[in-house]
């Protein structure tokens, strides 16, 4: 570009003559950007407008990752605690949504969710384990039903323990009977 284009392009980018904008180009040996900020360091042309940006209004994407902050474990505490709140929000959901069932004779006894039977193990959980133990003796069965139950193999171990239960008040009658011949 040649010293005159120059000028041209900085008296119309400054908004000054052409005689100012030719002697801040010669003082900064014709280097445009240098010539730019010594007329706006001398007052003769205003600076840039301020401007800001900003991330606000932009759409938040979920599960995006930086996979450097990933790799080097760099994550605040701040978001870790986000994240363990979410997935204590997410337990708590599924655990209103989900229940166990009690039932005796196919009739339904008692359902309640999930989430409140954790809360009873917690507080009890010896005494609620015996009394499952002997509610199988007297012939109920658990279940585990909801939305979010995927627990087929539980629902199995369940019915397991309520057959081998069975089995043995058999086993107990028939040697008891036994016993009185």
């Amino acid at each position: 570009m040649e010293n005159y284009e120059k000028v041209e392009k900085l008296r119309e980018r400054a908004n000054v003559s052409y005689e100012e904008a030719k002697e801040a180009l010669e003082n900064n040996n014709w280097d445009i950007l240098d010539a730019m900020i010594a007329l706006e360091k001398s007052g003769k042309t205003a600076g840039p407008e301020k401007t800001s940006y900003s991330t606000q209004g932009m759409p938040k994407y979920e599960g995006v990752v930086d996979d450097d902050a990933e790799a080097d474990g760099a994550h605040d505490f701040g978001d870790t605690i986000r994240r363990f709140g979410r997935w204590c929000v997410r337990m708590i959901k599924k655990g209103c949504t989900n229940y166990f069932y009690i039932t005796k004779d196919g009739k339904e006894i008692l359902a309640v969710p999930v989430l409140a039977l954790i809360l009873v193990f917690i507080i009890a959980f010896w005494l609620v384990l015996i009394l499952l133990i002997v509610g199988l003796f007297f012939d109920l069965r658990y279940h585990f039903r909801g939305p979010n139950m995927k627990a087929v193999d539980l629902n199995k171990a369940m019915d397991s323990a309520a057959e081998t239960a069975r089995q043995m008040k058999e086993e107990f009658r028939s040697s008891e009977d036994r016993k009185s011949e």
